[in-house]
């Protein structure tokens, strides 16, 4: 690809994201386990209450159930996206780009998603440290998800600047066979 000076940014951000993202995943893993575990339980012979959700967090708030299952999803895809991305770094050319960019971009839609399930986490209150910390982790790997896909793109080299560059090989391949010729006779 042409601007191989975005390589190194471009592996930063996909190391740093993908470490975000296997966190945001394991605290979201521990909440659902947590939720499993200690739950709602009903006995037999009692009914669900009128305002039952099947997403009952017993940490967090309304918000919190919507947002763990969104956060583990984009975390779980955000880490798979990592993997072309890794590829796409290794190999930095424009046939690896779309399955990096693609990847990418689902994984950042995601991300979104779980973001602003946690601004509506975050504007109810009442949630513990662990949640606070997975909140903040999304919040800041919309930023930086983004950066890396802005990356990636800026180091491509699109149809246009292709055609350039072989016009530019072209030339300089006809110069040096003028000049060969040109030398050969005198």
């Amino acid at each position: 690809m042409a601007n191989a000076g975005l390589k190194p940014v471009a592996g930063l951000l996909l190391v740093l994201n993908l470490c975000m993202y296997v966190i945001v995943a394991a605290v979201g893993g521990w909440a659902i386990n947590h939720a499993i575990n200690y739950g709602f339980f009903i006995g037999s012979g009692l009914q669900l209450p009128a305002h039952f959700s099947p997403i009952y967090f017993p940490i967090g708030n309304a918000a919190t159930g919507f947002f763990v299952i969104f956060a583990v999803i984009a975390g779980v895809v955000g880490a798979a996206a990592a993997l072309a991305g890794f590829h796409h770094v290794r190999a930095w050319s424009s046939e690896s780009l779309p399955a990096a960019a693609s990847s990418g971009f689902i994984a950042w839609t995601l991300t979104l998603l779980a973001m602003g399930l946690a601004v509506k986490e975050i504007e109810l209150h009442g949630r513990n440290a662990r949640l606070i910390c997975m909140e903040s982790f999304i919040i800041i790997l919309s930023a930086t998800q983004l950066f890396y896909l802005l990356a990636i793109h800026g180091g491509r080299s699109g149809p246009i600047r292709s055609m350039m560059a072989r016009g530019r090989e072209r030339r300089d391949m006809a110069r040096q066979a003028v000049a060969g010729h040109a030398t050969s006779f005198v």
